[in-house]
């Protein structure tokens, strides 16, 4: 068979490959009808719909072209499709604290509006800031939200949890607030056990506002069924000029129902994974001579394993390339030695837990399942994954050059959002190479680009922590807008970069930066907040505060103001004024906010309440400075000498962030240094 096929020159083809379907290609996506439709009925109808299925069995895919096509606009009001990560080239360090997650999903909803405008909002305050959408008979419509890829909450480790709580109490919040909102929850099998306690939170709130006993339903979603796959086959070549003559797409159903039974020992009846399906028909379609009306059987016969080897050794190769310089052996030695094959053929399953990293990363496994070559999956009542292919556990010969692996060549735009989806996920070591790659291919003239690209260089850098690294991306990206004409681009950039000056100890040179910034992008009250913090920090908490009031004149319920100048005017010994504004911004999430009530309270002879909330606060923030030395302003007004000058001289050691100068003072006299 050649390579100019039909298939090269019908841009786009009629199957997908290992891409996920987005709405667009709602007219090429068959197959999966009754899953669509059963779907769409529970997410219509219940509060709560958790959706889950195997990594690669297409619950994306589901949800974008088989689901929400289905929904008549007029009826409901449809949230785009939410996530929680995100990838950009906003500097991220701009952002003041602010819980990631809730930040991805309102980005999500809302791609447009700049990350400052919605990273101090609730979910359940940006579905109320919407407009309500009525239907024909002027009634308010259901809101339907659904969150993709909900696996990406639970990998961010222990220290991630108060995120994770905290996004989920909000979810719980919203679902409360408002009796339209209908939520589903879309997340792999193998992580389904770590939503179970969350998801009875969301079930108790609608509980609470519904005066009964809810529990949420779940679909699983299954392998394609042999007349969804075949559906899947045939329809989409229609209206191309070309058709399968008889029998020749039950051969490619049959080859990759055959391959599925062989690669996975459990799996059982006539079944077929999605992904593979679209990539044999891409390949094959692709392969076709252009002149091609009728695919026969004999084009099919045995061609499932050569195309599916051709893919994976091409994922493989590509990995390889990505993350150990292009040596295949090492990561097929691991993937053979960690999947070990059956008696009678074929890998086996591996519990997650069995699983050991040495040798490849665990940023290469979640490449692994990303990239399809591993399915993570439940099986027997635990997490396991296992190997999509088992020719994946043939040993790759030196002198093998029966696959040609031919390098794809991305421009420049192509690198730079392939380097913010690894941002995403958090793979920072490709997001970094993918940036380079991006920069080293951007023309000398676009300085927009090279700006972005610059800025994506500078958000991986500061999740490394290396913050002049950060700096010095950030301020050529600033450099590069500039020249550019992009005013309203250097603020953020400036802000990040006085922020970061203030996390280093130099608050007279934040002050500088954000000065800078405000003079670009006035009316941006995010950075004029954070001008107040560092003239906090610089000693200079009157003018803070000034700046505070300002900000609040011109937007009174300003959430990060609100908390700023409580949390300042709590340490001037203003409690009843510090009172007003943190409970206006409750509920309080930051250590910071919540000693400072806590100050404030026992400022003002609360003392057991304020006892129990900076408990709260330490178990949250055991090196922070200020917090450190709220706190033992607290115990000292409880009259707890010891605990205080205990707290005060852990507040002068503390590093993260380390006690601004003007407050040693303090803390040496409760500590009892000279």
């Amino acid at each position: 068979m050649t390579t100019s096929g039909m298939g090269a020159q019908a841009a786009p083809g009629p199957y997908k490959g290992s891409r996920a379907f987005r709405a667009e290609d709602r007219h090429r996506f068959f197959g999966r009808g009754a899953e669509s439709h059963e779907v769409r009925k529970l997410w219509r109808e219940q509060r709560l719909t958790v959706l889950y299925g195997a990594s690669g069995i297409g619950k994306t895919s589901l949800l974008q072209a088989g689901v929400l096509p289905l929904f008549s606009p007029g009826a409901v009001d449809v949230l785009p499709l939410g996530r929680v990560s995100y990838g950009s080239s906003f500097p991220r360090a701009a952002l003041p604290p602010h819980n990631p997650y809730v930040l991805a999903l309102l980005m999500s909803w809302a791609p447009m509006a700049p990350p400052t405008r919605l990273v101090g909002m609730t979910i359940a305050a940006f579905l109320r800031s919407r407009p309500v959408k009525r239907d024909a008979f002027g009634e308010p419509t259901p809101i339907l939200m659904a969150i993709d890829q909900v696996e990406e909450l639970f990998t961010g480790g222990q220290g991630h949890q108060p995120y994770r709580r905290w996004f989920f109490g909000q979810l719980a919040e919203a679902l409360r607030d408002d009796s339209r909102l209908r939520l589903l929850l879309s997340i792999r099998a193998d992580r389904l056990p770590d939503l179970l306690k969350y998801e009875r939170e969301l079930a108790d709130a609608l509980d609470e506002c519904e005066r009964g006993e809810s529990s949420p339903e779940r679909y699983a979603l299954e392998a394609l069924s042999l007349d969804g796959a075949l559906e899947a086959v045939t329809r989409p070549v229609e209206g191309t000029g070309c058709a399968f003559a008889e029998g020749a797409a039950e051969q490619v159903v049959g080859d990759l129902i055959a391959i599925r039974t062989r690669s996975g020992g459990r799996h059982e009846g006539q079944a077929v994974e999605p992904v593979q399906l679209q990539v044999v028909c891409e390949s094959l379609w692709r392969s076709l001579p252009p002149e091609t009306t009728e695919i026969r059987k004999s084009d099919v016969l045995r061609y499932a394993d050569r195309a599916l080897s051709e893919h994976y050794a091409r994922e493989i190769h590509g990995i390889a390339a990505e993350r150990f310089n292009g040596d295949a052996r090492r990561l097929t030695t691991w993937l053979r030695l960690t999947f070990p094959g059956r008696a009678g053929g074929g890998p086996q399953a591996v519990r997650q837990g069995s699983i050991r990293s040495a040798g490849v990363g665990k940023t290469v496994i979640a490449l692994l399942v990303k990239r399809r070559l591993l399915r993570a999956d439940q099986h027997l009542g635990e997490s396991s994954y296992e190997l999509a292919y088992d020719r994946l556990l043939q040993p790759v010969r030196q002198d093998d050059q029966s696959v040609e692996v031919v390098p794809v060549e991305l421009c420049s735009e192509d690198c730079l959002r392939e380097a913010e989806g690894a941002l995403r996920e958090g793979d920072l070591f490709l997001a970094a190479k993918l940036g380079q790659e991006a920069l080293a291919r951007a023309q000398e003239h676009d300085l927009a680009l090279r700006a972005q690209i610059e800025s994506l260089l500078g958000n991986v850098a500061h999740q490394y922590g290396d913050l002049e690294k950060a700096i010095a991306h950030y301020g050529t990206a600033a450099q590069s807008f500039e020249t550019a004409g992009t005013a309203s681009a250097v603020g953020p950039l400036l802000t990040a970069i006085g922020r970061l000056r203030l996390a280093q100890g130099s608050p007279a040179a934040a002050v500088r930066e954000l000065h800078a910034a405000m003079i670009r992008v006035p009316a941006d009250l995010t950075i004029q907040t954070e001008l107040a913090w560092a003239l906090w920090q610089g000693g200079h908490p009157d003018a803070a505060v000034g700046v505070l009031n300002g900000v609040l004149d011109r937007e009174g319920n300003n959430t990060d103001a609100l908390l700023g100048r409580g949390q300042i005017l709590a340490g001037m010994g203003r409690p009843h004024a510090a009172l007003r504004d943190l409970d206006r911004a409750g509920p309080l999430r930051w250590p910071l906010a919540k000693v400072a009530h806590a100050l404030a309270l026992a400022q003002t002879d609360s003392m057991q309440e304020a006892q129990q909330e900076m408990v709260e606060a330490l178990a949250e923030a055991v090196d922070h400075g200020p917090v450190l030395l709220y706190a033992a302003r607290v115990e000292e007004l409880a009259g707890k000498t010891s605990s205080a000058t205990a707290l005060a001289q852990q507040a002068i050691a503390a590093s993260a962030p380390a006690l601004p100068e003007h407050m040693a003072g303090d803390a040496r006299r409760l500590a009892r240094v000279g």
